[in-house]
């Protein structure tokens, strides 16, 4: 059974993701095409062959993500630092520098906001690695509008979540644009 499942092998440290195929003579020449939303085996579940109780859905895990989109269409930067972690860490999209307080957080959405940001996601990869952590990575467009004229932005993203008493919060968050594929 293990040999035609995909398994994703994540760690925290880092918010680290290893996807790997795992199957007799399978090459990513004959593997199809991979779907546009794609949903990883828990953690635990490879191991036990069971999902312990209590665990998140792949739903509750897609909807901090809406909940931090709709967040940004508030133009409010202190509600979106809000739905991060007291220790969360920011790595954003148009800036080199690594926020790792929320007064960092704050200013870097005190910036982005005014370009009115809004992200659809293109493709997700959800784990669930117990029942108070998960990751949801992935590939997301934003599109900003400045003076009027709207851009779009194609970038990754990786969103490690913990749930706490008051749901789940972003403890780390990258984003980086998706590199240009060079033409020959």
């Amino acid at each position: 059974m293990r040999s035609s499942l995909r398994m994703r092998l994540a760690t925290v440290s880092g918010a680290a993701l290893m996807a790997a195929a795992i199957g007799a003579g399978v090459t990513a020449a004959d593997a199809a095409p991979a779907p546009a939303v794609q949903h990883s085996v828990t953690a635990r579940a490879w191991q036990d062959g069971a999902t312990e109780a209590g665990e998140p859905t792949q739903r509750e895990i897609a909807a901090p993500f809406d909940r931090w989109n709709a967040t940004l269409a508030t133009g409010n930067p202190e509600k979106v630092a809000d739905l991060y972690a007291p220790d969360g860490v920011l790595l954003p999209t148009l800036s080199p520098e690594i926020r790792t307080t929320r007064a960092g957080i704050v200013d870097y959405f005190t910036h982005f906001l005014p370009s009115k940001p809004q992200a659809v996601i293109t493709r997700q990869i959800i784990t669930i690695l117990d029942r108070n952590d998960a990751i949801n990575t992935g590939l997301y467009t934003f599109t900003l509008t400045q003076n009027g004229v709207q851009e779009q932005v194609h970038a990754r993203y990786t969103f490690v979540y913990r749930r706490t008493g008051g749901g789940w919060l972003i403890v780390n968050h990258h984003s980086s644009l998706v590199p240009e594929v060079p033409t020959s």
